[in-house]
C-alpha cells in the first residue's frame, strides 16, 4: 500500500491524468503534453523499494540478497514503451537515481495572514489559459502554459470538485492555485507564486475554501510552513536529460 503522502498526491492528480495503470499496488499516471511531475509518475509502495536497491547491485549479487518482484521491470518497460523516463514517486530517497524534486506534504490552517497587498480571486474556467500561464511562469516553464491549459480545460469540464484561484499584487498577476474539495478540508498540489507574498495568500484562500485548512505540498526547503509533514521524492531512473520532464509544479 502507498503511504499517506503518496496516497494524498495520487488522489489529487488521478482525476487530472490522461492514463492510469495499476499493478501490485504501484500506480502509474501518464499525461502527455504536460510537464507536471505528479501527472507523469509511478507511485511506488515501500514494498518495492528493495527492488530498486537490488537493481543497483552487480547482477551476480542480486539474487543472493533479494528476489525481485518483477514490478519494477514491468514499470520500466511500460515507461519505455511510451518513450518516457521512469519517474518514480517514493516515500524514501532512491539510490542511483536522479532526484527531480523532493517535497513535504502537510496542512496549512487558516490563521489570518497579515495585510500583504495580495488579492486572491476565484476565476472562471474560461480563463484557464491565463491562469495556466501564470502557474507555468511561476514554476520557471512558461512555454508549457498553453499545453497545460489545453489539458486542464478538457479534464476539468463538468468536474465541480476543482476551483481555480488567482492572486494579484499591485494590480498584476502574482500566482495561481488549483484547489480540490475533499472530505477533510480540501487539497492543492498544483500551485505557484510569482512573489513571496502570493504563496501564503493563495494557501490562506484555499484553507478558507476548505473550512479552515488545506492539505498541500511544497518543495523541501520552501519558506511555506506546513504542519504534520511527510516527505516524498520524485526520482528518475535511467536518466536521460533530453527525455526527462521539466518541473512545473508538484
Amino acid at each position: 500500500m502507498l503511504n499517506a503522502a503518496l496516497s494524498e498526491l495520487l488522489d489529487f492528480f488521478s482525476p487530472l491524468s490522461a492514463v492510469q495503470r495499476q499493478e501490485g499496488g504501484a500506480v502509474t499516471l501518464l499525461t502527455p503534453g504536460t510537464n507536471v511531475l505528479g501527472l507523469n509518475a509511478t507511485y511506488l509502495p515501500d514494498l518495492y523499494l528493495p527492488d530498486l536497491k537490488a537493481a543497483a547491485l552487480p547482477e551476480n549479487d542480486q539474487q543472493a540478497i533479494h528476489q525481485p518482484s518483477g514490478i519494477l521491470e514491468n514499470v520500466s518497460a511500460w515507461h519505455a514503451a511510451h518513450s518516457l523516463p521512469v519517474l518514480l514517486a517514493t516515500s524514501q530517497p532512491v539510490d542511483h537515481a536522479r532526484l527531480a524534486i523532493s517535497l513535504h506534504v502537510g496542512t496549512v490552517a487558516l490563521n489570518g495572514q497579515p495585510e500583504s497587498g495580495v488579492v486572491v480571486e476565484q476565476v472562471s474556467r474560461l480563463h484557464v489559459a491565463g491562469w495556466a500561464h501564470i502557474l507555468a511562469t511561476a514554476r520557471g516553464t512558461p512555454e508549457w502554459g498553453a499545453d497545460l491549459a489545453h489539458h486542464l480545460g478538457r479534464v476539468l469540464e463538468g468536474n465541480r470538485d476543482f476551483v481555480l484561484l488567482q492572486a494579484y499584487q499591485d494590480g498584476e498577476p502574482a500566482g495561481a492555485l488549483l484547489w480540490r474539495a475533499t472530505a477533510v478540508g480540501g487539497a492543492t498540489h498544483l500551485w505557484g507564486a510569482l512573489t513571496p507574498e502570493a504563496g501564503p495568500a493563495l494557501l490562506e484562500a484555499a484553507a478558507h475554501l476548505g473550512g479552515g485548512q488545506v492539505t498541500t505540498s511544497a518543495p523541501t526547503g520552501d519558506a511555506v510552513h506546513l504542519e504534520g509533514t511527510l516527505p516524498v521524492w520524485f526520482s528518475v531512473l535511467h536518466w536521460n536529460s533530453d527525455a526527462a520532464p521539466a518541473i512545473c509544479r508538484m
